[in-house]
């Protein structure tokens, strides 16, 4: 067997997109992460203009025995890629709507801001995350929890009715309920284990605007609002969502004066329903404390990603997650003790989202997602280069040993950290035995040589080696 370096005109030969190598600038173009700590470093990346480029391009890592990544929206990497082939999809990123059917075609690495902005056009909007710049085919693979139709439109995935995959032989499937079920099974909510999603179809909601936006408090009284939503969102609304940031800001000119470098408790919230019913349900919470800041207002569902604000632009951190099985009174002692005024946490978020509502109801066709019956999901994260890596990693594991006694056995894919991504048990742990046992029989089937495992990786059934 050639060396693939050797071999490459061959594959330059057979693609139309750049084929590029380390200190290129389509390399470092198709390289690029939201996370620069998480750095893709392949021996090859290539810039697929469409399926047959993707094609071609598994065809040779097969050959060559190489694993495979493959590159969305940049947000989540879970591997560094080194020694693989890296497809990077943005070439391909298009978006089509069908306003007849409500549907939107979703190609390559097109973000939700690309597909929000399509659907609006006609009064539609998809069941999307929080941060607009979000590759949706990688969100959609790992179920997708919106933060705005989440709890009364369920997972993301439960609204995909075709995929568009190139499995690990470089054959081409169209993947619906009826056709290949086992991998319509796997890819909602299995992640990118089982081949490379070059497009999605998904079902689109009826919207046009909602009530959402924030309640920011001083973090110093983080105890008594924190107490405060905890008991208040139980019982809230399946057409309300809400969840609630712990949050260190930088002074940065972007935000807005009254938060510039503040410590606050940011309490996030969306309605479908009417303005008068949400405000009577919001009162008991604007009672907790006083507000620095309330940008509570009717919205057009483009502005849907200013609630969490999550930040624009690639930046370095490190970030934990889990999930949380209940939140009490001993809770919040220990996340005020761990992340409070007096607490000195390099921290600069700390969110939980509260679930529930449809997320907890299983879609028709039955799909990879375990975190139905989650109640509540822990994402945090300290900004810091390799200096601060020591520091921040201890504060995040502080905090996960101070929620120890609340944690859930699931929590959500998209929520894991590189670190526990690469980690087999992890991924285990996220699918639970059953799942998990399910989705490796799958894997099995369509990638016995564990070809795409620069992921998530869930191993085939079959597969002893140690990877």
């Amino acid at each position: 067997m050639t060396s693939p370096l050797a071999d490459l005109p061959a594959l330059v030969a057979e693609v139309e997109g750049p084929v590029s190598l380390p200190g290129s600038d389509d390399y470092e173009n198709d390289c690029r992460t939201y996370n620069l700590m998480s750095p893709l470093q392949p021996l090859i990346a290539v810039g697929a203009t469409g399926p047959r480029d993707v094609a071609a391009a598994v065809r040779f890592a097969a050959i060559h025995d190489l694993p495979v990544a493959v590159r969305g929206g940049g947000h989540c990497v879970a591997r560094p890629a080194d020694e693989a082939l890296l497809i990077d999809l943005g070439r391909m990123s298009h978006v089509h709507i069908d306003p007849a059917r409500r549907t939107a075609r979703i190609e390559g690495a097109a973000t939700w801001d690309d597909v929000i902005r399509a659907a609006a056009g006609h009064g539609l909007a998809p069941v999307s995350g929080s941060s607009p710049t979000v590759g949706a085919i990688g969100y959609l693979l790992g179920g997708g929890q919106s933060p705005v139709l989440g709890r009364s439109h369920g997972y993301a995935s439960d609204h995909v009715t075709h995929l568009e995959v190139v499995l690990a032989d470089g054959t081409f499937r169209m993947v619906t309920r009826d056709r290949h079920p086992d991998l319509f099974f796997a890819l909602r909510g299995g992640k990118g284990n089982f081949g490379v999603v070059c497009a999605v179809e998904t079902n689109l909601v009826p919207l046009s605007s909602f009530y959402g936006g924030g309640l920011y408090f001083p973090g110093e009284a983080l105890r008594e609002v924190l107490g405060a939503w905890s008991r208040w969102v139980t019982d809230l609304p399946q057409e309300m969502s809400s969840s609630i940031a712990i949050q260190r800001l930088p002074a940065d000119p972007a935000l807005p004066p009254v938060l510039q470098g503040k410590f606050v408790t940011h309490v996030r919230f969306s309605s479908l329903g009417e303005t008068e019913a949400a405000e009577k349900i919001l009162a008991p919470l604007r009672a907790a404390a006083p507000i620095v800041l309330d940008t509570l207002q009717e919205m057009p569902y483009m502005l849907a990603g200013t609630i969490h604000a999550d930040p624009p632009q690639a930046i370095p951190y490190f970030d934990r997650s889990t999930g949380l099985s209940r939140i009490t009174a001993e809770t919040v002692d220990a996340l005020v003790a761990v992340l409070g005024p007096d607490s000195q946490s390099p921290l600069v978020h700390a969110e939980i989202r509260a679930l529930g509502g449809k997320l907890d109801q299983a879609p028709a066709a039955a799909d990879a997602v375990s975190t139905r019956g989650l109640p509540f999901q822990l994402f945090a994260f300290g900004v810091g280069g390799p200096e601060q890596a020591s520091m921040l990693q201890a504060a995040l594991d502080d905090l996960i040993v101070a929620v120890g006694p609340w944690r859930h056995d699931r929590s959500l894919p998209n929520f894991l950290s590189p670190d526990e991504a690469q980690t087999g048990q992890q991924v285990r742990e996220v699918y639970g035995h059953e799942l998990y046992h399910e989705l490796a029989a799958v894997k099995a089937r369509h990638d016995p040589a564990n070809r795409f495992r620069v992921n998530h990786n869930v191993r085939p059934a079959t597969d002893t080696l140690q990877r």
